[in-house]
């Protein structure tokens, strides 16, 4: 079941179409990639699924019925890449205030939090203030406070900012847990790596359209350029066919493009036929972070081969 549908959302700013025509859904329990360059109307888009922002046309369903801000916000955790927190503010008490406004009460904000604090090793910060914590410890809090009232739909805007290799573990830890127990994340970065590790669908925005909609994989098969890497014990001599084009060559491997009317099979009946030993035989498939290049920039896939003649 889905947890969130979005259809034909629109959002004019004077003349800029912030958001244009914009339609998804997310499953619940699933971890969604939403990627875009800067200004590509990301932050609009969320702000209208938390009701900050009404859609000037279309719609938004949540938990199988039409959102309304003033009853469904309270089920959504929203972190966003600025920190919101009250610099002056004592953390401990911060923290439970902000769980009361979506809805704990005083005893269950407590408890969530002293549970929260502990499992970030966060127990001395109780009295501490916002303006004392460095970049990191503000972001693993803000994430704590993201996830205290259990919400059902949990918005990260680039979580891991700030947070050393030890931390950002953490929270992908803990993003993984969520998830497990039901809880739908919908995750934006900058960062390709970490979406191609964590999330299970993207979509892809540029100047207020969506442009690219898939499961990871999905979207990684759609924009292959049959290319494929051979592996030898020494590279062979003559590698001229037909079937394929050799473009650059990687340790002991030959990077092959196949040729239209041709397939894999081809390239390894040349190869076999020639008693040559192929030791691995694997298809490349481009990086969440070469398509992201590609669909904004309109540039070819980058690409880190050795030519030929190397």
């Amino acid at each position: 079941m889905n947890i969130l549908e979005v259809k034909n959302l629109k959002k004019y700013f004077a003349t800029q179409k912030a958001v244009d025509d914009i339609s998804f859904s997310l499953q619940k329990g699933s971890i969604f990639g939403l990627l875009g360059p800067n200004g590509a109307g990301k932050t609009t888009l969320i702000r209208m699924i938390t009701g900050i922002f009404y859609p000037d046309e279309g719609e938004i369903f949540f938990d199988g019925k039409k959102f309304h801000p003033d009853d469904d916000a309270v089920k959504i955790g929203y972190m966003p890449e600025e920190r919101g927190l009250y610099r002056k503010m004592k953390i401990g008490e911060q923290a439970v205030f902000l769980s009361r406004l979506k809805g704990l009460t005083k005893e269950h904000a407590i408890q969530n939090v002293k549970e929260w604090f502990v499992k970030f090793e966060m127990q001395s910060w109780w009295n501490k203030k916002i303006e004392d914590l460095s970049k990191g410890m503000g972001q693993k809090l803000q994430f704590v406070i993201t996830v205290l009232h259990e919400p059902k739909l949990i918005i990260l805007d680039e979580p891991f900012s700030g947070l050393d290799p030890v931390n950002a573990n953490l929270i992908k830890d803990e993003i993984y847990n969520l998830a497990q127990k039901g809880a739908t994340i919908i995750f934006s970065t900058h960062r390709m790596e970490q979406v191609e590790e964590i999330c299970d669908h993207i979509i892809l925005v540029n100047k207020g359209k969506k442009i690219v909609d898939g499961s990871v994989a999905g979207v990684k098969q759609q924009f292959k350029e049959d290319l494929f890497e051979v592996g030898f014990d020494k590279i062979p001599e003559n590698h001229a066919s037909q079937a394929f084009e050799v473009i650059g060559t990687k340790d002991k491997s030959l990077i092959v493009k196949i040729n239209e009317g041709y397939t894999s099979n081809n390239v390894l009946q040349f190869f076999i036929q020639q008693n040559i030993g192929i030791v691995s035989f694997s298809e490349i498939l481009p990086s969440l972070n070469d398509i992201f290049i590609k669909v904004v920039e309109g540039t070819p896939l980058a690409r880190q081969f050795q030519p030929l003649t190397a």
